[in-house]
């Protein structure tokens, strides 16, 4: 089955920490390793379409310390991982209400963007500062009166993205938590236990395995969709 964009929910870091007797800060530069990994593992795969879910609106409520040591980890990230997404031919995009990290962040992340705009083999989407229902909220403000599906779909964050075909939650929990809420609407969902630090190679293979099982009927019968959205 016709995989183009894959989301994942990167969930269990401090938990993959604490087990090991870590700073929560140490669970979250694992992930970061991981999110490398996965993000090259899914450009060899030809999926053109990767959004990783690295920093929500609610995560923003947490401890001063662990916030700015996650945004410490976006500033290296866009500082080292930059010129390989390049070399690679990986284009960055962020979305997220910006206005929520700081002045620095945001010029690094435009810095980024411009860097990588010309990558084709993969488009990478890190949401950051980002929450569903806020997005909808801002979208449905810059769409105006007048407003359809269409005209909101072109107004959201992720305009020009065709909307996620498979959702991944590592971690064991079993829901969205405030993720492309919208977009949502038809995607195949798929959780797993295994702590985002330990997410590699089998297990990406086993979510992948189990997408392609499934038969997406998008409210249709599956004569109807032949696994195509009407």
């Amino acid at each position: 089955m016709d995989l183009r964009h894959l989301a994942i929910i990167m969930d269990g870091n401090g938990r993959w920490a604490k087990a090991r007797g870590l700073p929560r800060s140490d669970g979250h530069r694992a992930g970061a390793e991981t999110a490398r990994r996965i993000t090259q593992a899914i450009r060899r795969r030809g999926i053109p379409f990767l959004t990783l879910y690295a920093l929500s609106t609610e995560n923003l409520a947490r401890p001063a310390d662990e916030v700015n040591a996650l945004a410490g980890l976006m500033r290296r990230y866009l500082d080292e991982e930059t010129k390989n997404l390049v070399a690679h031919g990986i284009r960055l995009r962020v979305i997220g209400d910006r206005a929520l990290v700081s002045a620095d962040l945001r010029r690094r992340i435009a810095a980024a963007e411009k860097t990588t705009a010309t990558g084709n083999a993969l488009t990478l989407t890190l949401a950051v500062a980002y929450g569903g229902r806020d997005e909808i909220v801002r979208a449905a403000r810059a769409a105006g009166p007048k407003l359809t599906e269409a005209r909101l779909a072109a107004s959201l964050d992720t305009a020009g993205i065709p909307d996620p075909d498979l959702i991944v939650r590592t971690g064991g929990e079993v829901r969205l938590s405030n993720f492309l809420l919208w977009q949502a609407a038809y995607a195949e969902l798929y959780f797993t236990k295994t702590l985002w630090p330990d997410f590699g190679p089998r297990a990406l293979a086993a979510a992948l395995a189990a997408f392609n099982r499934r038969t997406r009927r998008f409210g249709l019968t599956e004569a109807a969709t032949k696994g195509k959205p009407p």
